[in-house]
């Protein structure tokens, strides 16, 4: 069952297109990385799938709902489509238990007590049950980032998309939030990744869609992404990032 059908979406910023005629699809279970250079479109093509970004043609469906019908309840499907930032995006005047049960209160209605053990049985699975009580500035970016993929795993999603999870972070710092990206993907959730580490990729990933200028130039399974890229752009593309 395809989860995330993406059909001919293409973009606009004013006269800029920043996406043109991009086709994919993530099936139920399935790890895909979105890969590229800078600018090509990846965060953005990312941000269309839970309509945090309009797109001006070509739908999207998620789990059968369509983006562009009008009936949509856009905000009830945001809350079943997970989301996490490259800038964690945590409440910085809330501890992390409060960042961790506000929206499981107001946005899925469950009562104070559920939304806590739900949020305590999280934070015991990213590691960081020992924070609780602290506020996110006392922790350190590969933390929060971890709480952050927390806060988003408490509302129960069918999805979830990682937008450069990891390139905020202090080179230290990344494995702490792959390993629980990781271990995400092995229980058989269903994720979309936008992400330069390509280790990641390669380890978990189901597919690699490599993106430039708006398109969508190749979407293959990972050991033939790696093994043998058809279009030269994804053979620069690697001979750059994999020769270090």
């Amino acid at each position: 069952m395809q989860l995330i059908e993406i059909q001919n979406i293409s973009k606009w910023y004013g006269e800029f297109q920043v996406l043109t005629e991009c086709s994919t699809s993530v099936a139920k279970g399935e790890v895909v990385v979105v890969c590229g250079p800078s600018g090509s479109g990846k965060s953005t093509l990312i941000k269309c799938v839970n309509a945090l970004e309009p797109f001006q043609t070509g739908n999207i469906t998620v789990n059968g709902i369509s983006l562009s019908d009008k009936k949509t309840n856009l905000p009830k499907l945001r809350s079943r489509v997970g989301m996490v930032f490259q800038n964690f995006e945590l409440f910085p005047h809330m501890t992390i238990i409060e960042n961790m049960t506000i929206a499981q209160e107001k946005v899925l209605g469950r009562s104070k007590e559920d939304a806590l053990t739900k949020g305590h049985a999280l934070l015991k699975r990213v590691g960081l049950v020992e924070q609780t009580n602290k506020f996110p500035g006392q922790l350190s970016g590969g933390q929060q980032q971890r709480v952050a993929i927390a806060r988003a795993l408490a509302m129960d999603p069918m999805c979830m998309l990682f937008d450069e999870p990891t390139s905020a972070l202090d080179p230290e710092m990344v494995n702490e939030v792959l390993d629980v990206m990781v271990a995400l993907a092995e229980e058989g959730m269903t994720m979309m990744c936008v992400t330069h580490e390509m280790g990641f990729a390669r380890k978990v990933a189901n597919r690699v869609v490599f993106m430039d200028r708006g398109r969508i130039v190749e979407d293959a399974h990972k050991d033939e992404f790696f093994g043998s890229p058809r279009s030269e752009r994804a053979q620069e593309f690697l001979s750059k990032i994999l020769s270090h």
